[in-house]
């Protein structure tokens, strides 16, 4: 009967481990880039990893154009 229990939390142990480090859901690396409309790249923000919700976020977000410059998110 020891043997069982043992074994049981053996395996549960085991589960807990190899699933603990994994991300259970999507995640890009994005960042924040403005260009001169008919240019070149003005400013690039830091790339930041954004998961889930945040990350559905930053996607669902349109360019904000100001002037002669497009704001716009690139993730990868």
């Amino acid at each position: 009967m020891k043997r069982k229990i043992l074994l049981g939390m053996s395996f549960i142990i085991m589960t807990l481990a190899f699933t603990a480090c994994e991300s259970l859901g999507t995640c890009k690396v994005c960042k924040q880039v403005t260009y001169e409309i008919g240019g070149g790249i003005i400013e690039e923000g830091t790339d930041t990893e954004y998961c889930d919700a945040a990350l559905i976020a930053i996607e669902a977000k349109t360019d904000v154009i100001v002037g002669t410059t497009r704001i716009s998110w690139e993730c990868r």
